[in-house]
């Protein structure tokens, strides 16, 4: 077995949608970057990738790459499957902790589960997946979406 960590932060902004796990969650403000912003699949894309020992997320999709204007954030995470299925690798296990105040997170928490449950081929007893607050202390709840992942890839066929 290999692990990996994975993290991402980016902070609220005007005029941009809110995307999570890949699921659009209806709020105020939404995260800004180069790509759609979600914090979640980039440290979850990074922690696969660590554990299979390639290169990080701002090394294969760098932000300046025209290309990946507003791209969605699951291009990234099934490029990442492909590169680790060549070494012989596959996703066993993922727990993500996503740290932010507002929006809650529950009501869209199901429907991020199923995607990464489907995108990875995992039953979804395998993906983690918590929200945590801040308790109004400090900029990462209130001002940006912090995100940690924790992958867990095994050598051989999906068992």
């Amino acid at each position: 077995m290999r692990v990996g960590i994975g993290f991402d932060l980016h902070r609220f902004t005007k005029d941009r949608r809110l995307i999570l796990c890949g699921v659009e969650i209806p709020y105020e403000k939404g995260l800004l970057g180069h790509s759609d912003a979600d914090a979640a699949l980039h440290a979850l894309t990074d922690a696969i990738l660590g554990a299979a020992g390639l290169p990080d997320i701002g090394i294969l999709f760098p932000d300046d790459d025209p290309r990946f204007k507003g791209a969605a954030s699951k291009i990234f995470l099934k490029e990442a499957l492909r590169l680790i299925g060549e070494k012989g690798l596959y996703v066993y296990q993922v727990d993500l902790v996503l740290v932010l105040d507002q929006p809650k997170i529950a009501p869209y928490r199901e429907a991020m589960q199923a995607n990464l449950s489907r995108w990875l081929k995992i039953p979804r007893d395998r993906v983690g997946l918590k929200a945590k607050t801040t308790e109004g202390l400090g900029f990462w709840g209130g001002e940006a979406v912090a995100a940690w992942a924790t992958a867990v890839l095994k050598d051989g066929s999906h068992a």
